[in-house]
């Protein structure tokens, strides 16, 4: 059997932590809060910090949540192994017995026979057509007997290997799954850290703080669009394309949940992810497996149904839809709509049905 060897799945998990371990990613400088603007009177901070801290930890968990779909990926694809390796130790040994009913056999009608060997009885016998017969049958059912015990310790052999490997698979996912378990606290925890935060505001404080989040990425969109990066996108989406983008706006207004492959709720990756499996599709579960495995093409050569990677660690992905808009998922508290492409810091773009 071909043995393939992986790397580690535990070490994605240990990445996981080293990612929430590790400093936020800068968030924007404060900006001067418009005349009027409160502060948030629980903390002493204008509402514009609250702002960068509650995004800073979003952004954490985002990395952290990136790393653990990725695992949680990975574990699924070791338990499919699994199974397969118990399924060939059963097959194995159903294998095995039936070389062992047919090698009895063989013992039984030669017991039958009287036990004289065949080379004796072919040695007796006084026609000449029969003796070259009996020793062209002779041949054969000593290769016969031959590889019979051959394939019989083969498949000995193979299911040794087999019960090894599975061994040692099921030691490394169970491993992983308690890596797992300590990851999905510490996402839990930086995303009740950002909800204690807004929970701490009032009313209007908290349109206030949303008003700022819209306006940040307004910012960043106008921004964009100035650039003229749009210049030359203007590609029509394929027929697999225009499929994606239609499950993934039948989605807006659901909520994002980390971890979350739908139908009811998605993280960002696992609405891009369903929306081209919908399509017809497969592409990788997280948007940094996305955008190290799909190929990449140029903004100017940008077209609807292609995925825009964000944050230069790839730990956010949405759909481009054309116009200069793009659906996702965007956090925590938030439901999958449409924004502007740009109004997020993009890494590249990718095509899954290039």
């Amino acid at each position: 059997m071909n043995r393939r060897r992986r790397v580690t799945i535990a070490i994605i998990a240990v990445c996981a932590l080293t990612a929430l371990a590790a400093p936020a990613h800068a968030a924007p400088a404060p900006t001067p809060a418009p005349p009027g603007a409160s502060a948030a009177p629980q903390s002493g901070k204008s509402l514009e910090e609250v702002r960068a801290e509650i995004e800073a930890l979003y952004r954490q968990a985002a990395s952290a949540t990136d790393a653990y779909n990725l695992a949680e990926e990975q574990a699924k694809k070791q338990s499919a192994e699994i199974v397969k390796l118990s399924r060939a130790i059963v097959d194995g040994r159903a294998r095995i017995e039936e070389l062992k009913r047919r090698a009895g056999a063989a013992a039984r009608a030669q017991y039958r026979n009287g036990g004289i060997p065949e080379e004796a009885r072919l040695v007796l016998t006084e026609d000449p057509q029969l003796f070259l017969e009996g020793a062209n049958r002779l041949a054969q059912g000593q290769k016969a007997t031959r590889d019979l015990l051959g394939e019989l310790q083969q498949s000995q052999d193979d299911l040794e290997t087999y019960t090894r490997d599975a061994s040692v698979e099921w030691t490394r996912l169970e491993a992983n799954r308690t890596r797992q378990d300590r990851t999905r606290k510490l996402i839990t925890e930086k995303i009740a850290a950002a909800e204690k935060l807004e929970s701490q505001l009032a009313a209007a404080e908290l349109e206030r703080l949303r008003h700022l989040e819209r306006q940040a990425q307004a910012d960043a969109q106008t921004a964009w669009l100035a650039s003229g990066a749009l210049k030359e996108a203007n590609r029509s989406a394929t027929a697999q394309g225009r499929a994606a983008i239609g499950f993934a706006l039948a989605q807006v207004g659901k909520p994002y949940v980390w971890g979350a492959e739908g139908p009811d709720s998605y993280d960002c990756s696992g609405l891009t992810q369903r929306a081209w499996s919908a399509a017809g599709r497969g592409i990788p579960r997280t948007s940094q497996e996305q955008w190290r495995l799909l190929p990449k093409v140029a903004i100017r050569d940008m077209r609807p149904g292609d995925l825009i990677i964000y944050y230069g660690d790839a730990t956010h992905v949405g759909m481009y839809i054309g116009d200069g808009s793009m659906v996702h998922a965007p956090r925590p508290g938030r439901d999958v709509t449409v924004a502007g492409a740009g109004s997020m810091p993009i890494l590249g773009v990718v095509r899954p049905d290039k």
